[in-house]
């Protein structure tokens, strides 16, 4: 992959950005049963925070994403950055539950318009033939930002430095950290090539290139439905999994997610070089292929090595599978349209997911506590889907990207 300077610094932005963006988002899975317990309720009830924050999200990819379709990339990318890291640690000062609630939801705003911003960035400033490794990069972002929470979590959770302990509210007071990446994006990074070259001409909006292209838009978000649900469904609540199902200690918990992310890192840089070879739909099928037989290790053994291995093939599998998405739904996607369609339909997808965490915990709270038993049906129910769905992708690999409207094929 040979790419030029200002290339790799703006793979490197976008990267950034959606890891800490992760970063911020999966503290709150560490944390539930700590913020339950302070406010004198259960897991269910907190967790509707995650639900929150993924059904918000396809706002502010509407809102960020137009915007950059008018006014650039990278000033909205710098925008958005900040907003979801002041709304992140602003958590931290919740003094009820209502109050926690409303805040997440408003970091799913924020949190929405990252991915669409970075990813049409970064896949309008390099060649097609590095494409399908990039988006492989940048999907990684998002398990690169759980391992760093996990790693997080592990060293700094419940120390205590003279009179000060790393509780739950100081955790989210970490979230000011990712604002530092916009002073690197101001300094280094330039606008994408694409917008500035096609900034001057009438281009449809969003609304008319839906109509235009109303199939493959509603293919999309369901496909992105059941991949929130693969993604989502078998992170989100492992850590409680881990915490409530086995009585592991936060160590052991840390670790265990570390060896998983190590493994969708390892997934998404793996199927995204692929599809460069045997395109988009067969490397995502592949993936999805492949955590079937990962369920059982992952969710029904008993020991922490085994648990770790069953967790390191599943991410493997998970995001690899969304490791091809970025460039997947770039190259779908519009040229007019590319800052807000690719991350609205990722949103919308996200939307339809989004009670999927509450949803989990409810039926493993109805048998017992039985965490595994949640998980494993999601997972398993999710992968054919995908298989199935992922059939009747069109495949646009490679196609040169502009900003220019082109048709794309109907489903």
């Amino acid at each position: 992959m040979s790419l030029t300077s200002e290339q790799k610094k703006t793979v490197v932005a976008s990267f950034l950005g959606w890891t800490l963006d992760a970063f911020d988002f999966f503290l709150l899975t560490f944390l539930l049963t700590d913020i339950a317990a302070e406010f004198h309720t259960d897991v269910p009830a907190v967790s509707k925070a995650l639900f929150l924050t993924l059904a918000t999200r396809f706002i502010g990819a509407f809102l960020f994403g137009m915007l950059a379709d008018r006014h650039g990339r990278k000033p909205l990318l710098m925008l958005n950055i900040v907003s979801y890291s002041v709304i992140g640690a602003l958590a931290a000062f919740s003094p009820n539950l209502g109050i926690f609630l409303a805040l997440r939801a408003l970091f799913g705003i924020a949190m929405g318009g990252e991915w669409g911003l970075g990813s049409s960035l970064a896949m309008e400033s390099i060649p097609p033939s590095a494409r399908g490794m990039v988006s492989g990069i940048l999907q990684c972002g998002y398990p690169a930002g759980y391992l760093l929470a996990a790693v997080v979590y592990g060293l700094l959770y419940g120390q205590t430095i003279g009179d000060f302990t790393f509780g739950w509210r100081a955790m989210f007071l970490l979230s000011f950290v990712p604002a530092l990446i916009v002073l690197f994006i101001r300094s280094h990074v330039p606008e994408s090539p694409a917008f500035v070259s096609g900034r001057a001409q009438a281009r449809p909006g969003l609304l008319v290139t839906l109509q235009k292209h109303w199939g493959i838009a509603l293919y999309a978000v369901v496909l992105m439905m059941f991949f929130n649900f693969f993604s989502h469904g078998t992170q989100d609540l492992y850590p409680t999994f881990l915490k409530k199902q086995h009585g592991f200690d936060p160590h052991t918990v840390s670790w265990i997610t570390i060896v998983a992310n190590i493994g969708a890192i390892v997934g998404g840089l793996a199927f995204g070089a692929l599809s460069e070879k045997i395109g988009r739909v067969n490397a995502i099928t592949l993936a999805c292929v492949i955590a079937l037989p990962a369920i059982p290790l992952w969710a029904y053994t008993t020991t922490p090595f085994m648990l770790a291995l069953g967790a390191f093939i599943m991410q493997v599998a998970v995001q690899g599978a969304w490791g091809v998405i970025p460039v997947h739904l770039n190259e779908l996607s519009p040229g007019s349209v590319r800052a807000t369609l690719p991350g609205f339909i990722y949103q919308a997808g996200n939307l339809a997911a989004s009670y999927g965490g509450p949803y989990q915990a409810g039926i493993a709270e109805a048998r017992g506590g039985s965490y595994g038993y949640a998980l494993a049906l999601f997972a398993g129910v999710v992968a054919v889907c995908i298989i199935v769905v992922i059939r009747f992708s069109p495949e646009k690999r490679g196609e040169v990207m502009t900003v220019i409207d082109r048709e794309v094929s109907p489903v």
